[in-house]
């Protein structure tokens, strides 16, 4: 699939990992539902829920105006599911 993007890996992210919970980028016109059915076939998990942002980037400089906007996905696992970070 072409609208997940990557897994985020960052400190907070790290953090959530320990709930049980996964970072994604994704594109910005996916939707919870699409996100959800996404990481539950490829992963073979089951998915609690799913929260997601939008996150503008910074503007460089001051005479641009066109700032784009990422999408963020924090997926919820229920128990004894998870996702691996690292495949060999």
């Amino acid at each position: 699939m072409e609208k997940s993007k990557n897994q985020l890996i960052t400190e907070k992210s790290i953090r959530l990992l320990q709930r049980n919970q996964y970072t994604f980028h994704v594109d910005s016109k996916l939707t919870k539902t699409e996100m959800k059915n996404w990481i539950e076939q490829f992963f073979d998990v089951k998915v609690k829920g799913i929260n997601s942002s939008r996150v503008t980037s910074k503007k460089k400089s001051k005479s641009s105006s066109n700032s784009t906007s990422k999408k963020k996905m924090v997926a919820r696992l229920r128990a004894n599911y998870f996702i691996p970070l690292f495949l060999n």
